[in-house]
């Protein structure tokens, strides 16, 4: 017993060295790494939507009829500057991971889903999530049903400038050929 109480009056416990235990020293790194701009390829598109939502796909697999869930994140439909071409993006919240990424075209069509009226269903020939096009049957999921308004709204508006923008294509076209 007495060994102990000796032990415990040996540290010091003073506010005398508080100042060194508060010391906060800088280190400079072994190796220095120059900074580097990330491209997302964003840069040369415009933003026309965006909004948190949930996205599904269908699994076929192993005769296993199910709805899988592919991510949680921002869903963002985007315009090329230069191309005029829309697409639609969506990248996981937490890692940043692309878990859609496909063109609209004029044949896709948004379908509400069967039994909720904050989600849509659509199918896309060539997803490009895994970097190999292939076809997905795609659902969305948003948090409200306003938010799924605006989403139908913002869907329709882009379906308009794909068609403006393939009549101003064809008005060139037929100009060029006469």
């Amino acid at each position: 017993m007495v060994a102990a109480k000796d032990t415990h009056e040996d540290h010091d416990t003073s506010t005398e060295n508080a100042d060194e235990s508060n010391h906060d020293p800088q280190f400079e790194p072994i190796v220095s790494l120059p900074e580097q701009e990330i491209k997302t390829l964003e840069e040369d598109e415009e933003e026309l939507f965006k909004m948190r939502a949930k996205l599904f796909w269908f699994a076929s697999e192993n005769d296993l009829l199910e709805w899988k869930e592919r991510g949680t994140g921002d869903v963002k439909l985007l315009k090329h500057k230069e191309k005029g071409t829309i697409h639609l993006l969506m990248r996981r919240a937490k890692t940043l991971k692309i878990c859609a990424n496909h063109c609209i075209t004029r044949m896709m069509e948004l379908k509400p889903n069967a039994g909720s009226d904050h989600a849509w269903v659509w199918n896309t020939h060539a997803d490009f999530t895994d970097e190999c096009p292939k076809p997905e049957l795609l659902a969305i999921r948003f948090l409200n049903v306003r938010m799924h308004r605006n989403s139908k709204q913002s869907s329709k508006n882009a379906g308009k400038r794909l068609k403006r923008e393939k009549r101003k294509g064809q008005a060139k076209t037929t100009m060029q050929t006469k």
